[in-house]
């Protein structure tokens, strides 16, 4: 690998910490190892091809262009932390994981088994999830929290919805959305 090509890497690698939260290598290889797949199994469930998750996991890629196989990944991540402290067997992670597999992804408003609570209606968490999982498929968090900046003096609201949602934890946007419930 050259200079430039060496460059165009690590940058990549820098745009998927600012919109994914870490390179998309660590975070595959992560769900690798705690949901027991190989690269193709992992590839099949997020409905990618396995040289494009080759292309995200070494960073010839930066970005994972589809939103609904983004709403995969954050899907695939609950699961894996559900195995991982023990609250979901390893059968029922591979029945999960076909379901993963056939979601849409889509509207904030998608109601599937896993986004559901027993009144068949969203959580707070799933809608949460939805929203950040749309805006940040559209910006990176740096340019959501600089359009917050520039709104912040004309709309404060709107401003602090684009920073909880856009660049927060989602604890911390379940706790405002719930706030802003009648």
């Amino acid at each position: 690998m050259d200079a430039a090509q060496q460059e165009a890497t690590a940058r990549a690698r820098e745009l998927q910490r600012s919109w994914y939260g870490e390179p998309l290598g660590t975070l595959f290889r992560r769900l690798i190892d705690d949901l027991g797949l190989n690269q193709a199994r992992l590839a099949g469930v997020l409905g990618l091809s396995a040289p494009m998750l080759s292309q995200l996991m070494s960073g010839q890629r930066a970005k994972i262009g589809n939103p609904a196989v983004v709403q995969r990944v954050q899907l695939l991540q609950d699961l894996a932390r559900q195995v991982v402290d023990g609250s979901v067997s390893a059968a029922e992670a591979t029945e999960r994981m076909e379901e993963i597999k056939k979601s849409q992804g889509g509207s904030v408003l998608t109601n599937t088994t896993q986004t559901t609570n027993s009144s068949g209606a969203p959580t707070v968490k799933r809608v949460v999830r939805e929203i950040q999982s749309l805006l940040r498929s559209v910006a990176a968090a740096s340019e959501i929290l600089e359009a917050a900046d520039a709104l912040a003096p004309t709309h404060p609201e709107l401003a602090e919805f684009l920073r909880v949602y856009g660049a927060g934890r989602t604890s911390d946007a379940v706790a405002h959305y719930q706030s802003h419930q009648s």
